[in-house]
């Protein structure tokens, strides 16, 4: 099933090129239908806080010049980014069109993407077991983690460079019936492949990374998890556009502004 968040803040559910509204994002059918061409698409949750992980995948470690020495991290490295930072989705009818604009902000000359499986958690998480941990998803979407990778080295915690605002698209919907270690994420940019990574590389599991994070934090419906980008990261321009593609979800569509 695939849950839509569309114009002023309505749930729905997508069937072919139809919304079947409902009462809330996994709620009852209110009757209403609309065309998906004909609506603004908006950022399928309403988090308290965005938890990402860091350093998930192994090629993405190395080719930032991380060191372990020949050991994985024992334990999910996290950051947080602000509520501010989500970015609405294009609509795929109007890909490059619609949606919102990424800035490119005048504090950094580095800009840089990375493309994320993301979570969106359905029910409140607090010491959940990982065995039980994704039945607390409400689904899965794309995410792009914009980083100003400049200022991440210089500034005393990342603050800026991951939580300016829009530094946090995501879309264009859930989807709530998918093997998270089971997926292929790819990000494109201007039309160019520049990441592609099987998600079962993933150093700390899905399931891992929810339990671990309910551990000590709790965990809101709505709350969004980004759960690591793979290798091949890299700059972006004013002008570009970005597209992250999850299998199984759909494509995100993000342009980036001046």
């Amino acid at each position: 099933m695939r849950l839509v968040r569309f114009d002023a803040g309505r749930w729905g559910i997508l069937e072919g090129e139809s919304i079947q509204e409902t009462d809330g994002p996994a709620g009852n059918p209110t009757g209403r239908r609309f065309d998906l061409g004909g609506v603004t698409l908006l950022a399928p949750a309403t988090p308290s806080k965005i938890v990402c992980v860091g350093r998930n995948y192994l090629d993405h470690i190395r080719e930032m010049g991380h060191d372990f020495g020949g050991d994985l991290p024992k334990e999910p490295g996290l950051f947080l980014k602000g509520p501010n930072a989500l970015a609405h989705p294009a609509n795929p009818a109007r890909p490059y069109q619609s949606g919102d604009v990424v800035p490119y902000p005048s504090f950094t000359r580095l800009l840089h993407y990375e493309g994320e499986l993301a979570v969106v958690v359905g029910r409140r998480m607090r010491g959940v077991p990982e065995e039980e941990a994704l039945d607390y998803v409400l689904g899965y979407t794309c995410a792009l983690d914009v980083t100003a990778r400049d200022v991440q080295k210089t500034d005393l915690q990342w603050v800026r460079a991951k939580s300016a605002d829009k530094f946090c698209p995501l879309g264009p919907w859930l989807v709530t019936a998918l093997d998270p270690q089971n997926t292929t994420l790819r990000t494109y940019v201007n039309g160019e492949l520049r990441q592609e990574a099987h998600t079962s590389l993933m150093i700390f599991p899905v399931a891992r990374v929810l339990s671990y994070i309910s551990s000590f934090m709790t965990l809101e419906p709505g709350d969004v998890v980004l759960t690591g980008t793979p290798e091949g990261v890299g700059e972006l321009k004013p002008g570009d556009h970005v597209e992250v593609a999850v299998e199984g979800i759909g494509d995100l569509h993000v342009r980036i502004g001046s």
